[in-house]
C-alpha cells in the first residue's frame, strides 16, 4: 500500500477533533472522513465510521494490520503537522510585516 495523496479538507480548533482528511491509496482508492483527533497524550487517527442500528459507531474502512495502521497514522499526522507549520509560518510572516 502506498499513500499517494493526503488532502486536509477541514481544520478545527474547538474540541478534540483537529482535522478531517482524505487519503488516496495507490492513486486508485480514496478514503474520505479520516479524522485527526487530539488524545490525552498525542494525536491519533480515527477511521471513517457510521452509527449502526444499536447506536454503536463502526469503522467503515480500517487497516488490517498494526503495521498498516502505523503507516497510515504516521503519514496523516505528518501531513497535518506540516499544514500546521505552514499556517504558523504564514501567521508569523503576517505579524512581522505589520
Amino acid at each position: 500500500m502506498n499513500i499517494t495523496n493526503i488532502r486536509i479538507r477541514k481544520m478545527l480548533d474547538d474540541g478534540r477533533l483537529r482535522a478531517v482528511v482524505s487519503v488516496t491509496v495507490d492513486e486508485m482508492l480514496a478514503i474520505h472522513d479520516v479524522k485527526v483527533v487530539q488524545g490525552d497524550d498525542r494525536l491519533f487517527v480515527a477511521m471513517p465510521s457510521r452509527r449502526d442500528e444499536l447506536g454503536i459507531f463502526r469503522d467503515i474502512v480500517h487497516p488490517i494490520s498494526a503495521g498498516a495502521r502505523q503507516y497510515l497514522e504516521n503519514a496523516v499526522i505528518e501531513a497535518y503537522e506540516e499544514r500546521m507549520r505552514l499556517i504558523d509560518d504564514s501567521s508569523a510572516q503576517q505579524n512581522g510585516s505589520l
